[in-house]
């Protein structure tokens, strides 16, 4: 199974420290962001990880070199000055995904810019539909959730709904038909109509949610989105204390 880490934003809630390091190349317990996630996918057999850059792009593999220091094979996905967000990015790096694999098996996909106590290893390998994704507990910044889950179906609209994770399986298939689905559910954009495209994910899951064909689990452990230099303080701070308890 191969995964791709989402790491080409902006990072512009983040500045000052993002204006020279790219958010998941900053540090929380003495590890890059993206080490922690790394090293778990490593950990359960991952052997092919894909890197989506834009902003500072550079800096990854100066940074994080050819893998080899986790037994991983990183590749660079690079989407050009403007990042092409989730659904735009994660259609760029398909081809690299699917290179040397059956092109309907799943994918882990992980945003850079999280950090989990979640155990990677509970992701099932094979799930139905077009997606499996890792809820959590909602956030002070993110009260009202995203999806509603019930009986591991998630749905778009509950009364008791949760926050998406940012680390999920994929299959391609949820990019079947996207420019139909983007354009009932935003109109004709020009983004999407851009070479590489750009858009979100989020029409594209709730399409697939409305059709019954993305499942989910409940993580109830420790989750950060660690969007704000605030929120990174914190966490190191958690971290730290605890590595030296």
């Amino acid at each position: 199974m191969k995964a791709l880490i989402f790491a080409a934003g902006l990072g512009e809630r983040m500045r000052p420290l993002s204006l020279h390091t790219p958010k998941p190349l900053l540090a929380v317990g003495g590890k890059r962001l993206i080490e922690w996630h790394l090293e778990k996918l490593a950990g359960i057999g991952v052997r092919e990880v894909v890197i989506n850059t834009s902003w500072l792009a550079e800096q990854f593999p100066a940074t994080l070199g050819d893998g080899a220091r986790w037994g991983l094979r990183l590749r660079f996905s690079y989407e050009g000055d403007t990042p092409l967000e989730t659904g735009g990015g994660m259609l760029h790096a398909l081809e690299l995904l699917h290179e040397g694999v059956d092109p309907h098996a799943p994918f882990i996909v992980a945003n850079g810019d999280i950090w989990t106590d979640y155990d990677f290893a509970a992701l099932p390998r094979e799930f139905d539909g077009d997606a499996h994704l890792l809820l959590v507990d909602n956030p002070v910044q993110r009260p009202l959730g995203d999806f509603q889950l019930e009986n591991g179906r998630i749905d778009n609209e509950g009364e008791s709904r949760l926050t998406y994770s940012g680390i999920g399986l994929y299959r391609a298939s949820l990019f079947d038909d996207w420019r139909a689905v983007l354009n009932a559910a935003l109109g004709d954009t020009a983004d999407a109509h851009r070479t590489p495209p750009r858009f979100s994910t989020v029409p594209l899951l709730r399409a697939s949610a409305a059709r019954g064909r993305i499942g989910g689990e409940h993580h109830r452990g420790r989750w950060t989105d660690v969007g704000t230099p605030e929120r990174l303080q914190q966490l190191d701070a958690a971290l730290t204390a605890e590595q030296h308890a």
